[in-house]
């Protein structure tokens, strides 16, 4: 059985983030991570050519316990399965959410597909099980969510310091919302 993860998004921006490993995996996690404004340092030997010309600080050297200090999360990228192992554990240890790229087991974190259109985010987890069937499921419902989605969130953004302020309760802004989304989208 699947563990079941309780899915949140985070603000990562201007925020401490660890990849360990430097290869084409990593390459892929920094770009998402950079994308949401995270300050990435990455601590390999050796890097992918692109990492080298992307905005994060490289050690380059093998990992380090105290690499996590002042860290929100880490995610391990290495093709070192002992590596992984200690990075997941020493996250653990430290109270750290940690992503282990292929190894469900050792993670506290599953960093899901992802379709961003806007303001909009779209996010498919298997749990880790398969994601090849994550990204799958993540294009179908891409190709659904388009720009008009991206402006309406736009408008509906604009509306809520209205409403919180007319509004009173949580109920009524929520029922307002609906309509309005309702409406726009029928």
């Amino acid at each position: 059985m699947a563990r079941r993860y309780y899915m949140a998004c985070l603000d990562l921006e201007g925020r401490s983030v660890l990849v360990v490993g430097g290869g084409t995996i990593a390459l892929e996690k920094v770009r998402g991570l950079l994308e949401c404004g995270a300050r990435v340092t990455v601590v390999a030997p050796r890097i992918h050519p692109e990492l080298r010309e992307l905005a994060v600080e490289w050690l380059p050297r093998r990992y380090e316990r105290d690499d996590l200090a002042g860290r929100h999360l880490v995610v391990a990228a290495t093709a070192s399965e002992a590596v992984n192992a200690a990075v997941s554990r020493d996250a653990e240890r430290r109270y750290l959410f940690c992503n282990v790229v292929d190894e469900p087991d050792l993670c506290s974190a599953i960093l899901p597909a992802v379709h961003r259109q806007g303001p909009i985010a779209v996010a498919v987890s298997t749990s880790g099980a398969s994601p090849a069937l994550a990204k799958r499921i993540r294009d179908q419902v891409a190709a659904l969510v388009g720009p008009e989605h991206a402006r309406l969130a736009g408008q509906l953004q604009a509306l809520r310091p209205w409403a919180k302020r007319n509004l009173p309760t949580y109920d009524d802004r929520r029922e307002y919302f609906e309509r309005l989304v309702e409406r726009a989208l029928s």
